[in-house]
């Protein structure tokens, strides 16, 4: 076995992953200490060690996975995400780029690329990406009806809800959710316009009710279909095996022998 062998069975090892995986979950801990006034008062520089130490074993990671695993790395688009999450880290946080401070905690979201069954749910949700879209866009063209309708029907008397089509589009999205819809928004449109609910009705059974399930549909459908595994485990290779010609020969072989003995005995 060369080096690069070695460097690479380390690298994709179990047991080295699995302490990535708690450096990670450390990470997430240290960064949310450091919104804490008293924690930092109490331990700001260590802290502060921490956080570096932390960041540097991951740099030391993924130069040892472009070693080992030279083209095959370039490959991996988990690799492409996790280094892009590390890079985003080393960035300094100066005056300018303050926000880069906030964007450290991106580095949690390496738990997706280090947790087998967690990596298998984005990448159903991704397989689900073509049909969602097509979701979106009839959403889209729901909200872009309704809103032109609001607008018309109750701008006058409701300018800052229905004052635009910006404006009744974040108003009709507040209903879909469903939050405060009733007596913050539809109950006083009906004061006003007593059938208004003739409106509002059939648009939260077809947003809320109708177009949203199709989301979970479709994840749904994405989460049984995409891949051998299952999402949440690994299924056994022998429960998808395919029965091959061999296996059926011998099985019949089998039942041939077994009617030759019954007829002998009988």
């Amino acid at each position: 076995m060369t080096s690069t062998d070695r460097i690479r069975s380390f690298v994709e090892n179990r047991t080295t992953q699995r302490w990535i995986t708690i450096l990670i979950v450390l990470n997430a801990l240290v960064l949310a200490l450091e919104t804490s006034p008293a924690a930092i008062a109490a331990a700001g520089s260590f802290l502060k060690l921490a956080d570096r130490v932390i960041l540097a074993v991951f740099v030391v990671e993924i130069l040892l996975k472009v070693v080992g695993q030279r083209r095959d790395f370039v490959r991996d688009p988990w690799n492409h995400f996790d280094t892009m999450v590390v890079t985003i880290a080393l960035i300094p946080a100066t005056e300018f780029l303050s926000v880069m401070r906030a964007l450290r905690i991106l580095r949690v979201f390496r738990l997706i690329s280090t947790v087998p069954s967690m990596r298998r749910v984005v990448a159903a949700l991704l397989h689900a990406v073509p049909g969602m879209s097509s979701v979106v866009m009839l959403l889209s063209v729901i909200y872009f009806v309704f809103s032109v309708m609001a607008t018309n029907l109750f701008a006058d008397r409701f300018p800052d809800w229905f004052g635009s089509v910006g404006s009744s589009a974040y108003t009709l999205f507040q209903i879909m959710t469903l939050e405060s819809w009733s007596m913050g928004i539809v109950r006083p449109v009906m004061e006003v316009f007593p059938h208004a609910w003739v409106f509002f009705v059939p648009f939260i059974l077809v947003t809320s009710f109708a177009v949203l399930n199709l989301f979970i549909g479709i994840i749904v459908d994405a989460m049984q279909t995409h891949g051998h595994g299952d999402v949440f485990g690994e299924i056994p290779a022998e429960s998808h095996a395919e029965p091959t010609l061999g296996d059926l020969q011998a099985e019949i072989r089998a039942l041939r022998t077994e009617l030759a003995e019954l007829k002998r005995d009988s």
